[in-house]
């Protein structure tokens, strides 16, 4: 049973790296039809758009899902060339503080814990995440937040039962992933305030 949270990992490994290259070809598709004089229309602007942002959703789930091992690194200006492209245009900023070269497993970690931030601040806000001595700080405000209490407490309790659907499947991943990190978890819930560090 202990293989089980590898094995998900490699699957979302898997199918990242799948889509990732189909996508790549509809954004090369197009950058061609726009070479070739094709009109630049509000439907070629649609395409163009919609191919960054899934390019870059993709690459954000595959570092939260995706298997990460023990010794690999990653850059800061990769993560923060990831997070320019996946917040441009939407309701929700982020501002990245931290080192320059990151241990994967902990960016996973810190990956997740913003998937559950944007789960509470649907309606937007801004995610902060900075690194101070090894312990990091993600951090959310918004006027308004969704909260489920329950599915809050899957983060930080182990005994805690929830269901969670597809969409929040994120949560139920945090305990395994501090397990293996050997860290703990601490959730500050405040009115406009979401605060998790380990």
């Amino acid at each position: 049973m202990t293989d089980r949270p590898d094995i998900l990992a490699l699957l979302g490994s898997r199918i990242c790296h799948d889509l990732i290259s189909p996508i790549g070809a509809i954004g090369n598709g197009v950058e061609l039809l726009m070479m070739e004089g094709a009109s630049p229309g509000p439907e070629m602007a649609l395409i163009a758009e919609s191919v960054a942002n899934a390019n870059a959703r993709i690459r954000f789930f595959r570092i939260g899902f995706g298997a990460a091992g023990a010794e690999q690194r990653i850059g800061r200006t990769e993560v923060l060339a990831l997070f320019a492209d996946l917040m441009r245009g939407g309701r929700l900023s982020l501002d990245w503080s931290s080192p320059a070269d990151l241990p994967r497993r902990e960016v996973k970690l810190a990956f997740l814990l913003v998937m559950c931030l944007e789960t509470a601040m649907a309606f937007g806000g801004k995610i902060s995440v900075s690194v101070v001595d090894g312990r990091w700080h993600v951090t959310g405000r918004a006027p308004r937040l969704r909260i489920d209490p329950d599915l809050w407490e899957v983060l930080s309790n182990p005994a805690a039962r929830h269901e969670v659907t597809p969409a929040q499947v994120h949560f139920a991943l945090i305990p395994e992933e501090m397990a293996r990190l050997g860290r703990q978890l601490v959730v500050e819930i405040r009115e406009e305030e979401l605060r998790l560090s380990f």
